[in-house]
């Protein structure tokens, strides 16, 4: 793990599965509800497989502080089997005051690495990065640290998906 401030924030885990796999769980939104760490997501619209940079993705979102709202997601990395990462931008959202900021860019990313680590696991690095976000989201988000036991979460989270996946393909 590293930590935040002026760089991304980093966690990794090593997860039993082939990069494939992992990367096939992570190109796919409509999947992400169910490891999502933060129990902010709601679901994924859509079925579109991500498929390069430039895809789009939306998401419904709910946390305390914003109610509902939704997010599209730009592709900005994809390198099959290896990297995939979105830069969120507010589409939709529940209170007025979040209206100004509806199609606004600010410039943090989620990046996810996968790295082989022998035939059959790979080390999952889960990248929050905000070192080219405006100054006031820098510092709500604590330069990313207010993300880190999310991303702990989705990694364990992608990790069970994984096992139980391999479980139910062995039986």
């Amino acid at each position: 793990m590293t930590a935040g401030g002026t760089q991304p924030v980093s966690v990794s885990r090593r997860i039993e599965a082939p990069a494939e796999e992992l990367f096939d769980v992570l190109a796919d939104p409509a999947g992400h509800p169910g490891i999502d760490g933060s129990g902010m997501l709601q679901r994924a619209d859509g079925n579109s497989v991500i498929s390069g940079v430039g895809d789009t993705f939306r998401v419904s979102m709910r946390n305390a502080e914003m109610g509902d709202y939704e997010i599209t997601n730009h592709v900005v990395e994809f390198q099959r089997n290896r990297r995939i990462g979105w830069e969120p931008v507010l589409s939709a959202a529940s209170r007025a005051e979040d209206a100004a900021d509806i199609g606004h860019r600010n410039g943090y990313q989620w990046i996810y690495e996968l790295t082989p680590d022998g035939p059959d696991a790979t080390i999952v690095t889960e990248t929050y990065d905000c070192t080219r976000a405006p100054e006031w989201l820098r510092k709500a988000v604590r330069g990313g640290d207010r993300w880190v036991a999310s991303m702990t979460a989705t990694l364990e989270n992608l990790d069970q998906q994984c096992a139980q996946r391999s479980s139910r393909s062995v039986g």
